[in-house]
């Protein structure tokens, strides 16, 4: 997959939405709280519409969130503009965007990583991942490779979309450890560094995680994380798991230290999202991605595919395959 630099190409989106020939459809995004480049959440969902943009007959265009107090005035400035569709990013734009769709039966909107447990209007479509499937995953793989013992993961906030990883993590460890009688510790389940754009916090809490032994990390903290990664360069030894994207892409002056990353297709649903709104709406309100459809998935090892013993390889696969046919409930192996 083909990862663009948003900054590069800021301007130009931004020209071609204001300028977009009649009968374009016109495509505005809401960003999560942090940039449109923040390797992570925000810039993988842009890249699925920087595909639409050149792939379709759209225009796109963002609008940054610096906090929640934007994410009302952002929506409005799509709307003023006349907008088609609106897309949302994150769990903290849950409660206004099906507010504003609610208002405004004309205009698509799609929220990404938020799921309604109420009725919803035909206009707005929630994007939603499995990425526990994933991340049990990675979880396992950690337990395997780990050479200490222990293994580590934390969170940017405490919400759902980011604990998500974190059970999902640590439910792999634990089904490790009963399927190999071991004892592998997972510690910083319940550190979360209260942002997802603040490195230095990443690094801190990356810093004390080595400290206390552990070998592997998974940070679900956006940008912070890449503190976490910069933390494990300066201890030999120390390996991270990337979350959302695949760091070695998206981030690739940290892949020396990636073993793998837990990747939701973000671009690939909203790209889809558009594609339907486009063509006249939404078939289902909800959009699930999990192992089955490829909506989540483990990212290449590269560095590292030639250190993972063969056996452990093929017990990723066999998990895999078991947790697509239900054969494997992770929710079994929470909180033990």
């Amino acid at each position: 997959m083909r990862y663009l630099r948003p900054l590069a190409l800021t301007l130009v989106i931004g020209l071609l939405a204001a300028c977009a020939p009649q009968g374009t459809f016109e495509v505005g995004m809401v960003t999560d709280l942090g940039p449109i480049n923040d390797r992570s959440f925000n810039e993988t969902t842009w890249n699925g519409l920087v595909r639409a943009q050149e792939e379709l007959p759209v225009a796109a265009d963002y609008r940054t969130s610096i906090d929640e107090t934007d994410h009302a005035p952002n929506i409005e400035a799509f709307l003023e503009q006349e907008t088609d569709m609106i897309v949302t990013v994150g769990f903290l734009l849950g409660d206004t965007t099906l507010a504003y769709a609610r208002e405004n039966p004309d205009v698509q909107f799609a929220i990404v990583d938020f799921a309604y447990d109420v009725a919803i209007p035909e206009n707005l479509l929630s994007i939603t991942f499995q990425t526990d499937e994933a991340a049990f995953l990675a979880g396992y793989l950690a337990a395997g490779m780990t050479q200490t013992g222990t293994v580590g993961t934390f969170g940017g906030l405490n919400i759902p979309t980011v604990t998500i990883f974190m059970d999902g993590f640590t439910a792999g460890v634990t089904y490790y450890n009963e399927t190999h009688n071991t004892d592998v510790d997972v510690i910083g389940e319940d550190i979360f560094a209260g942002s997802f754009t603040s490195r230095e916090a990443g690094q801190t809490i990356g810093a004390d995680l080595i400290a206390q032994g552990a070998d592997i990390i998974m940070p679900v903290a956006g940008e912070t994380g890449l503190g976490a990664a910069e933390a494990a360069g300066n201890n030999p030894g120390t390996l991270i798991i990337g979350v959302d994207s695949d760091w070695c892409e998206t981030s690739p002056e940290v892949c020396p230290v990636v073993l793998t990353s837990v990747m939701k297709r973000l671009d690939v649903a909203v790209y889809d999202a558009v594609e339907d709104a486009q063509d006249g709406g939404f078939d289902t309100q909800t959009y699930v991605g999990d192992l089955t459809n490829g909506g989540v998935d483990l990212a290449p090892f590269y560095t590292y595919e030639d250190d993972i013993p063969a056996e452990l390889l093929s017990e990723l696969e066999q998990l895999r395959l078991s947790i697509s046919v239900e054969a494997i409930a992770i929710e079994d192996y929470l909180e033990r």
